[in-house]
């Protein structure tokens, strides 16, 4: 629920206009809430002037005043940025702190999701990974060779999850070329692909930003799309589905320069 100090509230008219529900109305010169069917999206709560406005869904103690100086970021220095990173498949032994760990769900937690959703959920897989690399292995290994049965040009393919598989069984985390032995494996679950790209991405942001070698796994999420063991494993939920899956580690390579990329094909109208 909604409540805004009618001691405070100067009604500006600010949160009115900023609602995209249009929950908010002037009465009696005093912002007041209509119904409590709004998205909770704290559209109302940021822009009030006298911080008149609260919700008990959301712990209020995480607002924090804007301050220009922490919280804007030069955009050719951001672009740099996001030019410079890599997705890294080497990785330490080192083990990753569960405060970075944090830290980039935390970047996940407060990216846009469609009506304010908030749908994403995580897993952070460690000591598990073994067992989910194999499951995940043996479900690829079978897919493969199904495809193959139908297309032989993927036969090779096919051979190529099959042989892994078998090293993995000879001497775990052998020829490990789905999570390439890294610590870590992050996985995103939400009803929509879309809520858990947007979070994949800030997360991703984050976790380059710590210092940590990141990569998009798309393998492991065909792996255990209906794969009963591995939702198993999971805990996951009957409906639930992984959408994303970060692998993540302590980076062991170093790289020198950005990279150039094909231009951008651009439309105006």
């Amino acid at each position: 629920m909604i409540h805004i100090d009618k001691e405070k509230c100067i009604s500006c008219g600010r949160c009115v206009k900023d609602c995209i529900s249009g929950n908010i109305e002037i009465v009696s010169k005093k912002a007041s809430i209509k119904r409590d069917s709004c998205l909770l999206c704290g559209h109302c709560i940021a822009i009030c002037p006298q911080n008149a406005v609260t919700m008990d869904e959301y712990p209020m103690t995480e607002v924090k005043e804007y301050n220009k100086n922490d919280f804007t970021i030069e955009s050719e220095r951001l672009l740099d940025f996001i030019k410079f990173r890599r997705s890294v498949r080497q990785f330490t032994r080192e083990p990753i702190e569960d405060e970075k760990i944090l830290k980039m769900i935390e970047a996940g937690r407060f990216t846009a999701t469609g009506s304010n959703r908030q749908d994403v959920s995580y897993i952070v897989v460690r000591e598990n990974l073994p067992k989910l690399r194999r499951l995940a292995l043996e479900k690829l290994s079978e897919i493969t060779l199904q495809q193959a049965e139908q297309n032989p040009a993927l036969a090779g393919f096919a051979q190529k999850w099959s042989n892994m598989l078998d090293s993995d069984k000879e001497l775990p985390g052998k020829n490990d070329g789905l999570f390439y032995n890294a610590p870590v494996v992050l996985l995103l679950v939400s009803d929509s692909p879309v809520d858990a790209a947007l979070a994949a991405s800030n997360m991703e942001l984050m976790a380059v930003a710590q210092g940590l070698g990141i990569f998009y796994c798309g393998f492991f999420v065909r792996a255990a799309q209906g794969d009963e063991k591995i939702s198993s494993l999971l805990c996951l939920g009957d409906a639930q589905e992984v959408r994303i899956c970060l692998v993540l580690g302590n980076p062991d390579v170093n790289y020198e320069r950005t990279v150039p990329r094909k231009s951008a094909i651009i439309n105006w109208r």
